[in-house]
């Protein structure tokens, strides 16, 4: 899947694809308004992936000490730009 499609997807359908990774699904949840049910998907996810999706979330909701702590543990540097960048540059990523 391309990004265009992933954005595609985020606006025209009710559920997310189902080849999707649990960290692309997270926030593809969290492009539909969904935090509660991202985070839910991100927090099981235990790898350097899951961590920086859950960074994201917690910076997305101002709680830095949080999101510094899961920045750390996904071995990546705290996104100092727009939140929007962020996620983008997070699904950009993720779908290689």
């Amino acid at each position: 899947m391309r990004f265009k499609e992933f954005k595609e997807s985020v606006q025209n359908d009710a559920q997310p694809p189902a080849d999707l990774s649990p960290c692309l699904r997270a926030l593809w949840h969290d492009a539909k308004g969904d935090w509660d049910g991202a985070h839910r998907i991100a927090q099981d996810v235990e790898n350097p992936h899951g961590a920086w999706v859950h960074a994201y979330l917690h910076r997305k909701e101002r709680d830095l000490s949080n999101a510094r702590y899961w920045y750390h543990r996904s071995g990546r540097p705290e996104f100092r730009g727009a939140i929007d960048k962020e996620w983008e540059q997070i699904v950009r990523a993720l779908l290689g």
